[in-house]
């Protein structure tokens, strides 16, 4: 299968590290990629890119996608050069052993390893938690505190490839999305509403950027745009666990740990999937957060929906989605934005 998107485009993003509150390298991407496409293009006090497209009413739309990856922060370097580590986001702890990670010091990336007892050490109840986590930088002590200090981000390495029909590497969440939602803007020309392009910050840390955007913005309606949970794996005995299967089309959103989409949103999202033949299936997450809820009570009360694709291995360094579930997410979204008009009822 060939991928219809610019894969080379979701590749840097991906790869381009950015963990909470310092998305600086993804933001240049985003202004990047925005700047020919939008009518205004700003960004906030928190970072928060925000670009707009002008419509021909008043009516405002805003489509959030988040810029920022889990990460870490340095904590110490003690006296042997090892460095102590503090979490920006859910780490899966199991995956922490024998990862090579870049730590940004002030002026320069230096590559690392998280260390890992050798298993004949181990007892069968070890667990390693993140404050257990040290790295190594195979430095001298001496130079090691020279050019890194408390404070210093730590993100995954790894690198962006196709495995069979899927994309596979880090930070899919949510970069994967911010590539939707840059396509679905490279598409729309000449829109019957005013659409805000939100790439958030910090919403591994609380959703905080979209809670800020959710006043700033203060829209009339927002579609917020997510990776979420793709169980379809062995471990996983019942199908109805799955909430999502890859392949199976965009997902559309009905509620999340965070939030619920308003009903006649997500209703209209679905006719028109199926009404243009877009791949889709219907998402319900038991737990867990999106920039979806920062939009929908911050600033009074909005009608929300948000659109995800969905990704197998979340919080891990092989996050996978496949090629055909992010085409159909693009597709959507550009449908949805294209014939809002501003007239549609979502009240209750």
């Amino acid at each position: 299968m060939a991928f219809d998107f610019d894969f080379e485009l979701l590749r840097e993003l991906t790869e381009t590290s950015g963990a909470p509150g310092y998305e600086d390298r993804i933001r240049n991407i985003v202004r990047r990629e925005l700047a020919e496409e939008v009518d205004e293009i700003r960004t906030d006090a928190m970072g928060n890119v925000v670009g707009t497209i002008e419509g021909e009413s008043d009516y405002e739309v805003a489509v959030p996608a988040h810029m920022d990856e889990i990460g870490f922060m340095v904590t110490h370097v003690n006296e042997d050069g090892f460095l102590s580590i503090d979490s920006l986001g859910g780490w899966d702890s199991r995956i922490l052993r024998a990862q090579r990670v870049t730590v940004h010091a002030e002026d320069e990336d230096l590559t690392g390893v998280i260390g890992s007892t050798p298993p004949h050490l181990l007892d069968d109840e070890d667990e390693q938690d993140v404050s257990d986590v040290y790295i190594d930088l195979g430095l001298p002590a001496e130079e090691a505190e020279s050019r890194v200090s408390v404070g210093d981000i730590v993100t995954m390495e790894q690198t962006t490839t196709r495995v069979g029909d899927h994309v596979s590497g880090k930070a899919l969440d949510d970069r994967v999305c911010l590539f939707a939602m840059v396509e679905a803007a490279k598409r729309i020309e000449n829109p019957s509403v005013t659409i805000h392009f939100c790439a958030t910050v910090q919403e591994e840390v609380g959703l905080r950027g979209a809670e800020a955007l959710g006043v700033d913005v203060d829209p009339d309606l927002a579609v917020a745009l997510d990776v979420t949970v793709a169980n379809d794996i062995p471990e996983v005995k019942y199908e109805k666990d799955y909430v999502t299967c890859l392949g199976g089309g965009t997902a559309i959103k009905l509620k999340d740990g965070s939030v619920v989409t308003s009903p006649k949103v997500h209703r209209r999202m679905r006719e028109l999937a199926e009404e243009r033949d877009i791949d889709h299936q219907l998402e319900v997450l038991p737990s867990g957060g999106t920039d979806t809820a920062g939009f929908q009570n911050t600033h009074g009360a909005k009608p929300v929906g948000a659109v995800s694709i969905p990704t197998r291995y979340l919080h891990t360094v092989t996050e996978s989605a496949h090629g055909d579930d992010v085409s159909a997410t693009i597709d959507l979204l550009t449908a949805f934005l294209e014939t809002e008009t501003g007239e549609h009822d979502y009240s209750l």
